[in-house]
């Protein structure tokens, strides 16, 4: 799989594709159109990465922005959710077991 392999995404909407996964990690794809999501609260760290586009997380109340190339940690048990992103936006996410 190349990660800029498009992937029909309506708005509003996001695809999640495994890449890996074993006992330890698990690697996401995840492709966005204007999607808000969460909130979430995973029993793993994760990392994410933003490949393509812009992004709005809040992580336990404080909003962050992300652009092309930014990279966060976030430590399990921590409340988070995506407010919003462009419309091409792309993550890789990897989550810590």
């Amino acid at each position: 799989m190349n990660l800029y392999d498009e992937i029909e995404v309506l708005a509003g909407e996001e695809r999640v594709s495994k890449l890996f996964e074993n006992e330890k990690i698990l690697i996401e794809k995840i492709n966005s159109n204007c999607a808000p999501s969460g909130p979430y609260n995973q029993e793993q760290d994760e990392w994410i990465v933003l490949i393509r586009g812009a992004a709005v997380i809040e992580l336990e109340g404080e909003k962050i922005a992300l652009e092309k190339g930014d990279s966060f940690f976030i430590a399990k048990n921590r409340a988070h959710k995506v407010l919003k992103t462009t419309d091409d936006a792309l993550w890789l996410t990897v989550f810590i077991k």
